[in-house]
């Protein structure tokens, strides 16, 4: 079983032991406390494990990927949904008996990806994850690369403004202030396009208008790829990577922004960084995370099993 915890959304999937997903649950949640985001997975996991197949395993683990910083299962610092030094995998291990595996969620959508989706042909791959805030995983050698405290991948917090907005994380100017869904929102409700309660407007709802041809909504998109591109240049100049794979939500907006991207993305970089460089979407969309600490969870498994045979 696999877990995406987002700032809005808790998306699960029942996987076999070969990744095919076979149920799946996504739920949209609000400004939820730790205490209140928890009890929501533990309703949405008793529901899983009700409806799951027969199986001489039943249920193996259950793999979760949040948006922070994660270390041995601990959740250290997730500035988007506000936790800080969780012990996650000890808590949901204690009520479920069974093995967890807790990691950051834009690593575990990089290891989807190279498993299951648009990086199986790659082994250096930089996995952009964009929701409401911004995250990477590396896959280096084929391999994912954590770094060498494991907590690589924090590129949304890369300063591209050193006088910009203040960020959550106590930065000013962050990447992710200019080129996520959150920020897609806001420049709508500063383009003056979301009437009602802003609260009410949503990426789906953006991508409504945009597909109808909604000027100022294909307008503020154009602009949210000029972000994406400054953060994409600096990733490429940084770690020349053989894929660049767009992931998470704002992968459905692949109508809009892959064009663009394609277009000026050669144009920036290092000239000897854009050899054989590939820029594709997510072929699992909105699924990479949860795949990803599935096909962990399994890994792990496969694993214990050979050691004990």
């Amino acid at each position: 079983m696999g877990i995406d915890i987002g700032v809005n959304y808790i998306l699960a999937v029942v996987t076999d032991l070969q990744g095919n997903i076979h149920n799946e649950q996504f739920t949209k949640i609000g400004n939820l406390t730790f205490e209140e985001t928890l009890n929501e997975t533990y309703s949405i996991i008793d529901e899983l494990i009700v409806s799951l197949p027969k199986s001489p395993y039943g249920v193996i683990g259950i793999g979760i990927g949040v948006p922070g910083l994660v270390k041995n299962g601990r959740v250290l610092m997730a500035p988007n949904i506000s936790w800080k030094n969780v012990d996650l995998k000890k808590l949901v291990e204690e009520k479920y008996n069974t093995p967890v595996v807790i990691q950051n969620e834009a690593n575990a959508g990089a290891y989807g990806e190279k498993k299951f989706g648009a990086g199986k042909p790659y082994n250096d791959i930089v996995y952009i994850s964009i929701g409401i805030g911004i995250g990477a995983g590396f896959i280096l050698n084929g391999k994912l690369h954590e770094g060498h405290n494991g907590l690589t991948g924090e590129v949304g917090h890369m300063t591209i403004n050193m006088n910009g907005p203040l960020c959550n994380c106590g930065n000013k100017g962050c990447w992710e202030l200019y080129a996520s869904e959150q920020s897609l929102i806001n420049m709508a409700l500063e383009y003056n396009i979301i009437k009602g309660n802003p609260e009410e407007k949503t990426l789906e709802w953006l991508i409504s208008l945009a597909e109808n041809e909604n000027e100022q909504a294909l307008k503020i998109i154009n602009k949210l790829s000029d972000y994406i591109l400054v953060g994409l240049n600096n990733i490429i100049n940084s770690y020349n990577p053989e894929q660049i794979i767009i992931g998470n939500r704002l992968a459905t907006l692949q109508n809009w922004l892959e064009e663009p991207l394609k277009q000026n993305i050669s144009t920036h970089p290092l000239v000897s960084h854009q050899k054989d460089l590939q820029l594709h979407f997510s072929m699992l969309e909105k699924k990479s995370a949860a795949l990803g600490v599935s096909a962990f969870v399994t890994d792990s498994f496969f694993s214990k099993n050979q050691l004990t045979n």
